[in-house]
């Protein structure tokens, strides 16, 4: 415990400063305390936790309930440096009254999170007395990165409390003296004379409340498509949605981590809940980036709910010609202050909602904003580590080249066989050249080597070789046929390896080691370019095989990438593998399912795990107890392929695997089922380096195509398409029990699939997993 006495109304205090400054910086005099705005034209406010508040003739009047507070925000000030050494202002308290100030610092001015450090001033006197705190009392704060002064903690809710002359201490200002008034400070609102007969002993008692931290909160940053088009989850895990009312949401544009809001009308809404977020003492308010065209106008809505339940909130609503927002067609920061919505609780906030739209806009991050001075959310661009980089010398192998393609025609390549991009990728032939560009990470060009199967062991010494001009955001894949090698039977082709073009490209061109291609090269059938995960345009000028590279070329290691499986691996067998579903339809699936006497595998969408209200959790470990195998399927379903990068894919990697295991009793799986399908090399890698194992990538050979049929009017195209898969030999289902039409034809699938003869069991089981059940 420190003491500081104060004779007559001045504190004396010793302290250096680093700079020179002639006089105290004002940080409020109360004069403009009707915009909420003080000295340094920044915000102030008590977010209305006072009973009653008030300024004038510049002093602030208020009495407080036992929680409020009344903070001062400014922008980032370097005080020590600039010469100011303590917080000073005028107090008027009750009698033996006391209450506690807070200072905000954070590490530096360019950071984004603040530490509060905290002082009690005790033993006040019921008169009006000055107050001066030196920095140094705040131990651990940083002064030369101030943003913001918090009084709370008082004493009396009965007593009307004053404040004025809010400052920071200019260095020259102090005396050497603890004992001896500093005659130069600034004199406060009472005579000289009265101050003489008012000394009295002022104890500050340093960390009289525990100090914390704050970071910024976020809502959402836009990172996943599927957030809004799929599963409808927040950054939060919370619910999101526009339920249909826009035209579109669109994820990615105009940039990266900002969505694109086009309105039907100006009834379209879009909300986004925080459920139960108390924000009280910690936020003051969101910030967000917003691009819309000049007169644009919306409304926000800001929901509260003493039940923290979203049905049961109340709305504060202010349009943005309220909040003072303006457009002119550029991307700038806006915040929504909780200030401006009088009555919101903001212990209990359940959500947040933009309405009543007039122009399409452009939202960049969402997040609550720490203090009371708004601030961006930022998302971190650390590049992630692409695994082992090192790189060996290129071999030479022993082979003749052989050029696949050189791209002279638009329907065969220089093998004579065929060559050609999926229907919605833009491919065009010219001058021996093919430029592709590709808006969906599904879309792939082929080039076949055979029309069957072709032994490529010769060429496990070479390279793939392809000369290229612009993109390298694609995978390239060596597909092995079936053991067949016949393209009528399931799966065709049986599986490929895939390596990322980026990895292996230097001055326009990739050389890729062909044993780099983890396949049966006795059945090569083909060369795919795909798993595009931009727009950007690539043009091709050759695909060959050649035994040597350049000299002085290296070749990066090879990267995990998994065993990707369209097909059960243990004779006779057929395994159903189900993917997320809806929880209404859980119980007469495994009520099926039991009857039938099998075990199935379910991969399960992380985000909803944590959502109670899905019950979702619980279906899985009933289960679990049942027998059946749960795996992994991404946290919030999106194409992962599709993501722009390492970090947006290891994050939902990252974040499903943890949920899995912090809602499954700890269980833990190397099998991952690619939502949509969509998998490339990119994807594959991560999901092994997040695994630290390899993983089993399960795909499928027998689809009941419910996302085509299952909301039609010709629903049971559902039982031909089984049908039909499992006429050609396939043995490995993907289906999802999110239609009443699907679960209600699941016991003739499983009928079909016994008719067969083969055993039916659980994915790990069909792969002959040593790790699964015995059959």
């Amino acid at each position: 415990m420190r003491n500081i006495t104060l004779i007559g109304l001045v504190a004396a205090f010793a302290s250096s400063a680093s700079a020179a400054c002639s006089s105290a910086l004002k940080i409020d005099d109360f004069s403009k305390w009707s915009s909420n705005t003080n000295s340094l034209n920044s915000w102030t406010s008590d977010d209305g936790s006072m009973s009653s508040i008030s300024a004038a003739s510049g002093v602030l009047s208020f009495k407080p309930k036992a929680d409020s507070y009344f903070y001062e925000t400014f922008a980032c000030q370097a005080a020590s440096t600039n010469g100011y050494n303590s917080l000073q202002f005028s107090i008027k308290g009750p009698s033996g009254g006391s209450a506690t100030v807070e200072l905000q610092t954070q590490t530096s001015c360019s950071a984004t999170s603040y530490k509060s450090y905290f002082t009690q001033v005790s033993g006040l006197t019921g008169a009006t007395q000055t107050i001066t705190i030196p920095f140094t009392q705040f131990t651990g704060a940083n002064a030369n990165a101030i943003t913001a002064v918090v009084f709370s903690g008082f004493s009396s809710t009965t007593a009307t409390w004053q404040l004025s002359n809010l400052q920071f201490g200019c260095g020259g200002t102090a005396s050497s003296s603890t004992t001896k008034p500093a005659t130069s400070t600034p004199s406060p609102t009472p005579s000289p004379t009265k101050a003489a007969t008012s000394s009295t002993l002022i104890t500050l008692t340093s960390s009289a409340v525990p100090s914390g931290t704050c970071s910024p909160l976020l809502v959402d940053d836009w990172t996943s498509q599927s957030r809004l088009t799929f599963l409808f989850y927040n950054a939060m895990g919370k619910p999101t949605s526009d339920d249909g009312t826009m035209t579109s949401l669109v994820v990615g544009t105009p940039a990266k981590n900002r969505v694109t809001i086009n309105p039907k009308n100006t009834a379209s809404y879009f909300y986004t809940q925080v459920t139960c977020t108390n924000a009280q003492n910690k936020y003051g308010g969101l910030s967000l980036r917003i691009k819309a065209p000049a007169g644009t106008t919306f409304s926000v809505e800001l929901d509260s709910s003493s039940s923290c339940s979203p049905e049961a909130a109340q709305a504060f609503t202010q349009t943005t010609s309220q909040l003072g927002w303006t457009f002119d067609g550029t991307e700038k920061l806006y915040s929504i202050p909780f200030s401006k919505f009088s009555g919101l609780d903001t212990s209990k906030l359940t959500t947040i909602l933009f309405t009543q739209f007039t122009k399409s806009v452009s939202f960049g991050p969402l997040a609550f904003y720490c203090g009371n001075t708004a601030s961006e959310y930022v998302v971190t661009t650390t590049a992630v580590s692409a695994g082992p980089s090192s790189t060996v010398a290129a071999p030479s192998g022993t082979a003749a080249a052989l050029v696949v393609d050189k791209f002279a025609n638009a329907n065969t390549n220089a093998l004579g066989f065929w060559h050609g991009g999926d229907e919605g990728m833009t491919t065009t032939y010219s001058g021996g050249k093919l430029t592709i560009k590709s808006t969906d990470a599904d879309y792939s060009f082929y080039t076949q080597v055979s029309g069957s199967c072709s032994d490529f062991t010769k060429y496990k010494g070479s390279y793939l070789h392809i000369a290229y001009s612009g993109s390298t955001d694609f995978t390239v894949a060596v597909q092995q046929h079936n053991s067949k090698c016949d393209e009528t039977i399931a799966p065709y082709p049986e599986t490929w390896d895939s390596a990322e073009a980026s990895r292996y490209a230097k001055n326009g061109h990739i050389y890729i080691p062909m044993n780099h291609f983890n396949v049966d090269l006795t059945r090569t059938i083909g060369i795919a370019i795909k798993g595009f995960f931009s727009a950007n345009t690539v043009t091709l000028s050759v695909i060959e095989i050649v035994p040597s590279v350049p000299a002085g070329t290296t070749i990066p290691n090879k990267l995990e990438t998994g065993d990707l499986v369209f097909a059960c691996k243990r004779p006779n067998s057929f395994a159903f593998a189900i993917d997320d579903g809806s929880p209404e339809y859980a119980q007469e699936v495994m009520k099926i399912v039991k009857e039938e006497g099998i075990k199935v595998t379910f991969f399960t969408v992380g985000a909803p795990l944590l959502d109670a209200s899905t019950n979702l959790t619980n279906v899985y470990k009933e289960m679990m107890s049942q027998g059946h195998q749960i795996a992994l399927h991404s946290y919030t379903h999106p194409k992962m392929e599709g993501l722009p990068d390492y970090a947006s894919i290891d994050w939902e990697y990252n974040e499903d695997i943890k949920a899995v295991k912090q809602q499954l009793n700890g269980l833990a799986s190397n099998y991952f089922r690619p939502p949509f399908g969509n998998e490339g090399a990119r994807m594959r890698s991560r999901l092994a380096q997040s695994l630290g194992a390899k993983p089993t990538i399960t795909m499928w050979s027998v689809d009941v195509e419910d996302w085509l049929w299952a909301e039609t009017d010709t629903p049971e195209q559902q039982l031909k398409a089984f049908q039909r898969d499992v006429d050609k030999g396939g043995n490995l289902v993907v289906l999802h029990y999110l239609y009443p039409s699907t679960v209600s034809y699941l016991r003739q699938f499983i009928q079909i699939a016994k008719k067969t003869g083969k055993q039916l069991m659980r994915v790990d089981q069909c792969m002959q997993d040593p790790n699964a059940p015995a059959v």
